[in-house]
């Protein structure tokens, strides 16, 4: 953590005293993101098929009950939190439209999102790392997996435990690769680092400091106010939860990929105590679902774009934004483009224009990484309080049942 730390520290100083030069070190930052996104897919697949195997259905289905939920409130609470700063702050004020022409790509119909789970090629979905896609694979292996070694016939049932073991040992393998990713990691970051404030400068933030400082402040809020709260609610640790997975958060800040940070998230999840059945679900669909930070952009966005106009949005319209930006943030999640449909979907709705779109680009790179941050936080936070949850019932079970033979 303290590696990566550094290396992020240095990249900043490096880009901010060698400006544009500085991006000559940008392909050791990609090789880093080429080196997580390479173990995504094997990672996801072989951590859920294990985990399906070692959780009855009944349990899952309750796992993704709760963490859907969970997904929902905290998301629309996020935008919430994104509005009433935006409204104190008035980002956006005196700044004029850009004269942009944005191509928005198209909207995806919900009932197009849910058809493209299920994935009509299995090695089409993998090669193109089609998150929820290779979710529902490893769900149906796992299960057919699972069936085969409770079956009654004995050669069904060795083939089964063979392909848990040879499942158990892909995950070790992929575990490994992941330790030997992160001895790089801290190079990898000082090339993001130098390369993205080389390349964006402190110009772009100054010029539209408010809303990146809104964003940042919303942020925090998120972390005190929503986080915090719920992991002292579900009983959490909160300074060893944070010390446990602030490798994932720090990683998601500087990468701004929740997707390549998965790893590493995984990984922080069994630092902090979550259990497989818990995480290898939860962490996966959130990286590509759970979108706190970009709903944050969200509410503070639709408050700039309408300070710059001039127009006062009413109480029925800031619902509206709440109610629209919490649906197209989860139900555009994994599609190219998410956060400009997204983003468009919420200004169309409110009646502002989408133009603001090519303004917040500006410093789109700065904002990313806190939002990613948040992503990846809130994804974490809902797994330990899901895991936190499923343990209380398991005791509580527990100790019924051993009143009741007493």
């Amino acid at each position: 953590m303290l590696k990566i730390t550094v290396g992020f520290v240095l990249g900043v100083l490096v880009g901010l005293i060698f400006g544009p030069s500085a991006q000559v070190l940008s392909p050791l930052g990609d090789l880093l993101l080429r080196l997580l996104n390479m173990i995504i897919v094997p990672l996801i697949l072989f951590t859920l098929i294990a985990a399906v195997n070692n959780t009855n259905s009944k349990k899952l289905g309750k796992i993704g009950g709760k963490i859907f939920v969970y997904y929902i409130l905290t998301t629309a609470v996020a935008i919430v939190i994104g509005l009433l700063l935006a409204m104190l702050v008035n980002p956006g004020l005196g700044l004029a439209l850009p004269q942009e022409n944005v191509e928005v790509p198209e909207a995806p119909t919900f009932i197009q999102v849910l058809l493209e789970i299920v994935p009509t090629n299995i090695f089409e979905a993998m090669v193109n790392a089609d998150i929820l896609g290779i979710i529902f694979v490893a769900i149906i292996i796992g299960v057919t997996i699972s069936s085969l070694r409770h079956a009654s016939e004995t050669k069904l049932n060795d083939w089964g435990n063979t392909l848990l073991k040879i499942t158990d040992a892909g995950s070790e393998v992929v575990f490994r690769i992941l330790n030997g990713v992160l001895q790089y990691a801290p190079i990898g970051v000082f090339a993001i680092g130098a390369s993205a404030i080389g390349g964006q400068g402190l110009d772009a933030l100054a010029s539209l400091a408010k809303l990146t400082g809104v964003v940042y402040v919303a942020v925090a809020v998120q972390f005190i106010v929503v986080y915090m709260l719920l992991l002292r609610v579900f009983k959490v640790p909160i300074i060893p939860f944070f010390k446990n997975v602030s490798e994932a958060i720090s990683t998601a800040f500087m990468t701004s990929s929740s997707l390549g940070t998965l790893p590493i998230t995984i990984k922080s999840a069994k630092k902090a105590g979550i259990g497989d059945d818990v995480s290898s679900f939860t962490l996966p669909v959130g990286a590509t679902v759970n979108m706190d930070g970009a709903a944050i952009r969200l509410g503070v966005s639709a408050i700039f774009a309408a300070n710059i106009i001039g127009l006062d949005l009413s109480f029925s319209a800031l619902f509206g934004i709440v109610l629209t930006g919490t649906l197209a943030s989860i139900g555009t999640a994994g599609v190219p483009g998410a956060g400009l449909i997204a983003l468009s979907i919420v200004l169309t709705q409110a009646g502002l224009p989408i133009e603001v779109v090519a303004l917040v680009a500006g410093v789109d790179v700065v904002l990313g990484m806190i939002a990613t941050a948040c992503n990846v936080t809130g994804d974490l936070v809902g797994a330990a309080i899901v895991d936190k949850s499923e343990k209380k019932n398991v005791s509580g079970v527990q100790r019924y049942t051993q009143e009741e033979a007493m």
